[in-house]
């Protein structure tokens, strides 16, 4: 039996029960999709990315596709989605609703605009709906701010503070969250421009631009429409390393709230996430591919999780790993060896495969007991027989020179 755990929490002056929250995507583009979400658990939601009216989304279909291995498919989701169909006037109507229907919950509105006058009209008109947050795309491909055409708002540092002044300048004392983009040579000076800009927070971060895949037999890009196909916003677990980083080097190096979002799929990778400085996560794919009923793993699973490390709340985890994550300079220097959990090993000879062929040689093959040798001289510690180990058979033993302090490094997934 666990300790009961209470997951509510403070983001921003705003109450959430607990720091699970649904993503400005398909998921919250339809109102009976997004009161269903509110409705299963999830602490708030931010409706999918609108416009001003006249604004032309031209969607097609279909736009999405994956890639994985046969048992986990959609490892990888890409969409060539645009923002949501649905403009101001009728984004207006839903915040009102579900803010009437779930006063106890978050719920935010995102926006897009291409001119000065746009995004204050859409921060305005959300203003008077009722919306407790705002968060502004930067993400996605403006095309109006005097920047070559196709790049994303964010990564124009000087675009980022202009129009993060802008917004925040309207939405006075409501919550404004800037959304941006991994893909960007420094990110921690696309923080700081947020913040010289005045916005309270940064999501972190958007999907990534990929290309799926192509058929190697009618060479049609994926996902293919009518045979044409065109770059995708990559989502899912492949993307998640990429936010953890983004999350860690804004949390290092500006102190401004962060939202974590891209990636993560269940209990374990919202700790990851919030290790790193997110305060909250927020979920797009997971939902989509399992439906909301997922919040209750979520909630379950990260209670017992809080409640054996002996935390209170969800925020006495954020920011915990950072101290952790240094340079390669000041990285210290183990003598590593691979070690070998006899009881565990299948004898499937990967360990072996792997280090003849791509490591360093320092494994034997015993083929009458099917299990594998180490030689200590030739072993450098690199730690690739551990990553291709099926079974986990193999930890790296890590010890410093003159010490008698030995440290297992054992990936935990």
């Amino acid at each position: 039996m666990y300790k009961k755990i209470d997951l509510s929490m403070e983001f921003l002056g705003i109450r959430l029960e607990n720091p699970f929250i649904l993503s400005a995507a398909p998921p919250t583009d339809e109102f009976d999709i997004a009161y269903n979400g509110l409705k299963a658990g999830w602490g708030g939601v931010i409706l999918k990315t609108t416009s001003v009216e006249g604004n032309s989304v031209p969607l097609k279909y279909p736009m999405m596709s994956s890639f994985g291995s046969m048992s986990r498919k959609v490892i990888g989701l890409g969409n060539i989605d645009l923002i949501s169909g649905y403009h101001i006037d009728e984004i207006e109507k839903r915040v009102k609703i579900l803010k009437e229907v779930f006063p106890e919950k978050m719920i935010g509105a995102s926006i897009m605009g291409a001119k000065k006058e746009d995004w204050q009209t859409l921060v305005g008109r959300l203003k008077k709906a009722g919306v407790d947050l705002i968060e502004c795309s930067f993400s996605c491909p403006q095309g109006s701010m005097g920047e070559e055409a196709g790049r994303m708002l964010a990564q124009s540092i000087e675009a980022t503070e202009k129009v993060a002044r802008w917004v925040k300048e309207a939405a006075e004392d409501t919550p404004v969250l800037i959304k941006i983009t991994p893909q960007v040579t420094d990110i921690v000076e696309v923080a700081k421009a947020v913040k010289k800009g005045g916005a309270d927070g940064i999501t972190a971060s958007n999907t990534i631009p990929s290309l799926l895949g192509i058929d190697i037999n009618t060479f049609e890009p994926y996902p293919s429409l009518f045979g044409k196909g065109a770059y995708s916003g990559l989502s899912g677990p492949a993307i998640k390393p990429i936010t953890l980083r983004t999350i860690a080097e804004i949390a290092k190096n500006v102190d401004i709230t962060i939202s974590g979002n891209g990636g993560a799929f269940n209990w374990r990778d919202v700790v990851e996430f919030m290790s790193v400085g997110a305060s909250n996560v927020q979920f797009c794919t997971l939902p989509m591919h399992y439906g909301f009923r997922t919040i209750k793993d979520l909630k379950r699973g990260f209670a017992h999780y809080l409640s054996d490390m002996g935390f209170n709340s969800p925020l006495d985890v954020v920011g915990k790993a950072l101290p952790n994550i240094k340079s390669q300079d000041e990285l210290p220097s183990p003598k590593t060896r691979a070690e070998l959990v006899e009881e565990k090993c299948v004898g499937c000879g990967l360990c072996y495969s792997a280090c003849s062929d791509g490591g360093h040689m320092a494994i034997d093959w015993d083929s009458e007991k099917r299990l594998p040798h180490f030689d200590e001289e030739k072993c450098v510690g690199c730690a690739m027989c551990m990553q291709v180990c099926p079974v986990d058979a193999i930890k790296m033993n890590e010890k410093i020179e003159n010490s008698n302090n030995v440290h297992y490094f054992v990936e935990k997934r």
